[in-house]
Formats: C-alpha cells, structure tokens, sequence
C-alpha cells in the first residue's frame, strides 16, 4: 500500500501544499487558494495521487486561516495532524539552505509528519466549544480595551485634579463612573455640594451614593487651583467615562450569553460540581479543550500542557533541577489558577492544603500552583469518567486539591 504525506502551510488568503512519499520524494507543490472549490480540487488531486494507499495531511495552522481546510478534510474523513509553527521553524535548521518560501515550509511540515510518531491527530471541536472559543475571545477583547480605557482615564483625570483620582475606585465601583459622567472638575463639585451630589447619584442608581458624594465634596475642598486645560479635560473624562460604562454593560450582557452556552455543553454540570469552577472559568476550559480531555492521553499530559508540571532542567552530574515549563497553554493554566485560588475559599480541603505548603515555605503563588496540579488530575478523572465531584468519596479524594496521601 501507498503512503502519502501532505505537508500545508496554511495562511489567510492562500496555502501551500507538498506532497511526498515515503522516500520524501515530491510528488505535488501547488499553491491553492483559501477558497472551498479550490481546496476541493486539491483534496482529489492527491487522492487520485495515492490511488487507495494511505495519506496524512499536516498543517501548521489549527485555527484561524486553516479552519475551511481542517473542516474540509474531516468531511472528507482524512487524517491530519498538526505541527506547531515553532516546530516547524526549529526543524528548518536541520535542511538544507537558508532560503525561506511557502514550498520549503510545506516540505518540511511534510516530511517531519513523515518521520515523527508523537504526533496527535486534530479533531474538529464540538459546536459548542467552538461558540465558547468565539465568545471567551471576544470578552478578552472587551476587557481588554475597558482596561485600556480606565488607565487612559486616570491618567488624564491625575492631570488636572488627582485628589479625585486617588478617592475613587475606578476599576470595581461603577458609581465612581457614574459620577464622572456628570462632575469631573472641582469647583462643579463644590458649587453642587455633597447632598444634591447624592441625590443625582440616587437618580442614576449609583451604590453608596452617600459615600461617593462624600469623597467627590471632599476631594474637590482640598484643590481650588483651576490647572490649564481643566475644561477640555473634563469634556474627555466625561466621554471616556461613559465609554467605560458601556464596556461594562457590553461584558455583562456578554457574560449572560456565555452562561446560557456553557449550559449547553454535556459538562457544564461536571465542571461546574468542582469547586472553583463557574461559568465563566467552566467555559474557558471547554474552549481551550474542545470539549474532549481524551485528546490528552493521559492526566499528566493535560497538566503538561496546562504548565502545571515542573520540566526538569538536568545535565551530566546535575539531577532534580526542576523550572517551569516554557511552552504551554496560557488558557489552561489561567483557568487551572483561577479555579484553585476561589477553590481555597470555598473548599475546606483545598484551605488545608494551601495552608499546608504556605507552612512548607512556600509563597503564595507556588502554594495555589501546587493547589491546581492536584486538582488537574481529580479534573481529568471527573470528565474522563463523565462524573460530577463528590466531597468525600475516594473517586474524587482532592476534588479540591488535597488527596489524602498527599
């Protein structure tokens, strides 16, 4: 039977594609466009090629620009493994030449499928965890920009009057904002006074609007200097302010559409039964996932590529020397992390193992670290089997993070 390799490297608009055989001979280079008719055509060209044998597509790409590609070949039930770009970049140096193109690199990506055996095969993510990955990037955006925009607020808002900066809260009391949509400047603040300033707060439902009044009169006492530009400013905090709010609405409605998604997946309910795990975190780990822990082969592997498992660092007579994995999946530790350090507040075991190794001499970050790797294999047990924690029984003994013998 005949073996065939095709090697892409997948790009926005067009990819290349090489196909070799065993002997990495090649058989077929062609750049195809990102188009559905095209790729089509390509996908029968090297069928006719092999002509029943075997082939193994691999691509540099598993998202973004390959998506049309990777959707096309499991219609068409084909095997396609995926090599990650720095691999790909680090093998150019064993080939020879200096010279860089599309056709190279699709050699090569060609040909290390050929020879390599740790390979795993992509799949295509179920639909939900396909939306989950859409709408988790699109609220990293959001607050992202919000952010962005709070920092730009303060900054400007220090310029001319920091007395109100340094009173109010920006990021986490959304009366502060309320209030600087109507009063940015000292002597609007003093001229309306502490009690009508709480009721125009009451008016727009702002928390604490006492308080905030309070602080605004009496950040707007302590400056009676009229700083040059104060007017224009005030015109712009009063717009960014408003931008802000609208993020954060924009975020919260994004969060209900999140939840009501998350629902929709066969594990919300185990995800959620770990303590820690909500929504929002849930929803990140079936995006970052796919769905499937299974594609991880073993729970060791899946705290590997969270970057919850020490990468030995040993030559010649030096033993034990263990660092931080450089290379992992930022979602997962995020979501690994987060999970663990609310775990710790909610979940008497996971308390008493945090308080555990902080006794061991620990700081905080590595006793939350060592938290999450222990919980990682209880997670990976939970959704291998399909069953939700249960505080106490020894099938979920660590659910928060603390088996027995640990």
């Amino acid at each position: 039977m005949q073996y065939l390799w095709v090697g892409i490297d997948a790009g926005k608009t067009h990819h290349h594609a090489v196909v070799i055989d065993t002997d990495a001979t090649r058989l077929l280079s062609r750049r195809v466009l990102n188009d559905e008719a095209v790729l089509k055509t390509l996908i029968d060209d090297v069928l006719d090629i092999a002509d029943g044998g075997e082939v193994v597509w691999a691509v540099d790409l598993n998202s973004g620009g390959a998506a049309l590609l990777t959707a096309m070949l499991a219609a068409s039930q084909q095997t396609l493994m995926y090599i990650p770009g720095r691999i790909v970049h680090h093998a150019a140096g064993g080939y020879r030449g200096d010279a860089k193109t599309d056709a190279k690199d699709a050699a090569i990506i060609a040909d290390q499928a050929r020879m390599r055996r740790d390979l795993q095969p992509m799949r295509v993510d179920d639909e939900i965890a396909v939306e989950l990955g859409i709408l988790t990037s699109r609220r990293t955006d959001l607050m992202r920009d919000r952010t962005r925009s709070l920092n730009r607020l303060r900054a400007l808002l220090s310029t001319y009057f920091p007395a109100l900066e340094r009173a109010l809260d920006l990021s986490n009391v959304k009366g502060a904002l309320i209030l600087l949509t109507g009063y940015q400047t000292p002597g609007a603040i003093r001229t309306t006074g502490a009690a009508k300033l709480e009721v125009w707060l009451r008016k727009r439902k702002a928390y604490n609007a006492n308080g905030l009044a309070a602080l605004a009169t009496e950040a707007a006492l302590a400056q009676t200097i009229l700083v040059p530009g104060e007017a224009m400013a005030a015109q712009v905090v009063s717009s960014m302010a408003t931008d802000v709010l609208d993020l954060g609405r924009r975020v919260a409605d994004l969060d209900r559409t999140i939840e009501a998604v998350f629902k929709r997946h066969a594990t919300s309910e185990i995800l959620e039964s770990m303590p820690g795990i909500g929504p929002l975190l849930g929803a990140e780990l079936v995006a970052a996932t796919g769905g499937d822990v299974s594609v991880f082969g073993t729970a060791d592997r899946f705290a590997a590529v969270a970057g919850l498992a020490p990468a030995p660092r040993d030559s010649g007579r030096i033993s034990g020397n263990l660092r931080r994995p450089r290379r992992y999946d930022r979602r997962l530790l995020r979501v690994a992390y987060l999970s663990a350090q609310l775990s710790v507040r909610s979940c008497s075991e996971s308390r008493a193992y945090y308080e555990r190794k902080r006794a061991e001499g620990k700081r905080h970050t590595q006793a939350v670290l060592a938290l999450a790797r222990r919980r990682s294999n209880v997670l990976w047990a939970m959704l291998r089997d399909g069953t939700p924690y249960r505080p106490g029984s020894s099938a979920s003994a660590g659910g928060c993070g603390t088996p027995a013998a640990a």
